[in-house]
């Protein structure tokens, strides 16, 4: 396969014009080409008069492709392998693996191993997701929040409410395994080779229930509303764990545990802690939600080209420092998308952004985050950033005046902190209704302070970004978790216990979905082959 880069298409390319470029670039005819297709496409947007496409393209041509490629003398053009991950050669399992989550590590860990013919046994604390739909539709409507099954818990993880982005900054080979499983299992072809790949919270849902069906048809097992308790130990190893399943208490005989809990766990931490697991703290990241009107950003980003089908909803990622030294930036960044209401406990507010694939929405939202260090956390406590995420979020579920309410303020309100009393032109998308407040009265000062020098910086990259109007609604506090629990680099157990592998965001060990599946896939091939 001959693999081309820095291909130049326009907005309105078809694929006889990538076949010009093709035998342009190798020096062949059209039938010379047995077949291409796109490996990597990204927007270039630097010039706003002359936006376009920038590609890479692998190329099976009828002849010796070694030739072809060195007669071509490019450095935009080799030789390479198709993709091809094989999976490890395992050893027999004496039990069934026990996986915890069924988040995007969860779920990898639960294919690598159910493809391996090891019958995982898979258990997550939230109901499936059809169910687990209809329970965030009721908290949204009711105010009556369902602890164990929400927009952090259930089928497919946080990750379920969310834009599905799939970018990453691993270049762990086992990155593009992720992207082909999703679409096998129904996701876009095309997250195959955007740069900025996302599926959409509407076509993620059932691509997470089909990598369900495939892990079950392969042996495994999936148990809802199924809550790790208890871990069982002898001699410093893995021997079982004691569960919830449905209100009936159950002991699973097992020597391998994933715990892939994800990051808003709290209660299995503290009974990690409980029984001398070693965790500690972690740097993690607070803030808001911030919204503009999307069409408004597509206008800043894409200029007279905003609108076009191909570019689709303008996309940034911005980030600064303040003068008090705190690193700001925007995170999860959702094109047409709504703020969702993502607390898992009782009388505390928290956010989240989503999208569907369409990104078609009024608002386009991101999180604005101001990193914290464990010197900001109050004690020296392991669980102590838990505490921090708490505190933010008790103080925002009271500035909105309970009931799951939302505080929010325009921008121009905060840059000089003072309380709105109406909306502009944006409106907030947060459906659990909201409460005009001031960010002020739930976050430290140190994120605040740090919070409008950096907007004003970020209006300097992003025209518009510090629109009066745009809206903030607090809190955001779950872009990663507070704790890690330590492993071993080599055997990523945990260093406390044998055959228990920390796995994930959850854990400490990745930041976003491709990231977390890398974990769960790099996790489930150390259970076979150790």
């Amino acid at each position: 396969m001959i693999r081309i880069s820095n291909v130049k298409l326009p907005l309105d390319y078809t694929d006889s014009f990538i076949k010009k470029q093709i035998c342009r670039e190798l020096h062949i005819n059209e039938s010379g080409i047995e077949k291409f297709e796109l490996f990597r496409r990204s927007v270039d947007a630097r010039k706003k008069n002359d936006i376009h496409f920038i590609a890479t393209v692998d190329v099976y041509i009828n002849g010796n492709e070694n030739k072809y490629a060195n007669r071509a003398k490019s450095k935009n053009i080799s030789s390479v392998k198709p993709y091809n991950y094989e999976l490890p050669k395992s050893q027999k399992l004496s039990h069934r693996p026990l996986i915890v989550g069924f988040g995007p590590a969860g779920m990898f860990a639960g294919l690598i191993l159910a493809y391996s013919g090891a019958q995982p046994i898979i258990i997550e604390r939230g109901n499936d997701c059809d169910t687990r739909v209809k329970d965030v539709e009721s908290f949204i409507k009711t105010g009556v929040l369902n602890t164990s099954s929400n927009i952090q818990f259930g089928e497919g993880g946080a990750g379920t409410f969310s834009d599905g982005k799939l970018t990453t900054g691993t270049k762990d080979f086992r990155a593009r395994k992720v992207l082909i499983e999703f679409v096998k299992h129904g996701a876009p072809e095309e997250i195959l080779y955007n740069a900025k790949p996302h599926i959409g919270t509407d076509k993620l849902r059932n691509v997470v229930k089909n990598i369900r069906k495939t892990i079950i048809e392969y042996g495994g097992e999936v148990r809802f509303e199924s809550t790790l308790t208890e871990l069982k130990m002898r001699d410093n190893k893995i021997v079982g764990a004691d569960i919830i399943c449905n209100g009936k208490k159950e002991n699973i005989e097992t020597d391998n545990i994933i715990l892939a809990i994800g990051h808003s766990s709290r209660d299995t931490m503290q009974m990690l802690y409980d029984i001398n697991i070693i965790l500690e703290r972690k740097p993690f990241s607070v803030g808001v939600r911030i919204e503009h009107l999307r069409e408004k950003i597509d206008e800043a980003q894409y200029g007279i080209f905003a609108g076009n089908e191909r570019l689709g909803a303008a996309s940034y990622k911005l980030n600064t420092r303040a003068s008090n030294g705190r690193g700001v930036y925007t995170f999860c960044m959702c094109p047409g998308g709504e703020v969702m209401p993502a607390a898992s406990e009782e009388k505390m507010v928290c956010t989240n952004g989503m999208s569907k694939f369409a990104r078609n929405a009024i608002n386009s939202n991101a999180a604005l985050l101001v990193g914290v260090t464990p010197d900001d956390f109050e004690s020296e406590h392991p669980l102590a950033g838990i505490e921090f995420q708490r505190k933010i979020e008790r103080g925002a579920f009271e500035s909105g005046g309970g009931k799951y309410m939302a505080p929010v303020q325009r921008i121009e309100d905060f840059l000089n902190n003072r309380k709105s009393t109406m909306f502009g032109e944006v409106k907030a998308s947060y459906r659990r209704k909201t409460t005009f407040a001031k960010m002020d009265d739930f976050l430290p000062c140190y994120v605040t302070d740090a919070m409008r020098e950096a907007i004003l910086k970020m209006d300097r990259q992003l025209k518009g970004f510090a629109a009066p109007d745009a809206v903030l609604t607090g809190a955001e506090t779950r872009s990663s978790s507070p704790v890690r629990i330590l492993r071993n680099a080599e055997t990523l157990q945990s260093v406390s216990i044998k055959g228990l592998y920390p796995c994930g965001e959850g854990a400490g060990y990745a930041g976003g979905i491709v990231s977390a599946a890398v974990d769960g896939i790099k996790c489930a091939e150390k259970v076979l082959t150790l």
